[in-house]
């Protein structure tokens, strides 16, 4: 199967919300930039389908991207977690980057297990979420709940630099300064499929 890379799933359906803060410097990088401005790129994320209307079996990954906006839509969609587990029971990549792990957090194996506990997993970590003067504005405290669902949180020395960890066909990216080697990561692991 050729690998899939497209924006085709919203938890919601239609049009994708963009973070206001992730549309400024220093995440509006050229990347960022070229992607806003090409319109074809943009449509896509202006009319996407619900959970409910992806077949997982159609797809080899899922990559949950983060914004701070993902820790309410993520992780009690039933759908997603569906998906989510569809793909990685049938041996696909599960990725997450920055606080696309919430989209982690609820989802549970066909056995019961949370899919993340007893994996190695990163994630926009707390110390990152005061060091952004957000800690009082969010729902939650994301790397104590995956660290409560048996996760084996890592994070980078330093607060805001690239890491990744791999753990098997898991994936996932501290922050946003770690989104294209996650991404990397992510198409080196497909070509292997």
């Amino acid at each position: 199967m050729r690998p899939r890379l497209s924006p085709d799933d919203y938890p919601k359906g239609g049009k994708v919300p963009l973070d206001p803060r992730a549309l400024k410097w220093p995440m509006r990088d050229g990347s960022a930039k070229a992607w806003l401005a090409d319109p074809a790129k943009m449509a896509l994320l202006s009319s996407t389908p619900t959970p409910a209307d992806i077949n997982p079996q159609d797809y080899d990954a899922i990559y949950f991207t983060g914004g701070h906006g993902v820790m309410w839509d993520f992780p009690d969609s039933e759908g997603l977690q569906a998906i989510t587990r569809a793909v990685w029971e049938k041996g696909g990549i599960v990725s997450a980057v920055c606080h696309g792990y919430c989209g982690l957090l609820n989802t549970r194996l066909a056995n019961g297990a949370f899919l993340v506990s007893g994996r190695r997993i990163t994630g926009f970590s707390w110390t990152e979420e005061r060091l952004a003067g957000v800690a009082r504005k969010i729902p939650y405290n994301a790397e104590a709940e995956m660290k409560a669902r048996g996760a084996l949180y890592e994070k980078a020395l330093l607060p805001f630099m690239s890491h990744v960890v791999a753990d098997g066909k898991l994936v996932t990216g501290q922050n946003p300064s770690s989104a294209r080697a996650t991404a990397r990561k992510v198409v080196s692991l497909l070509a292997g499929l």
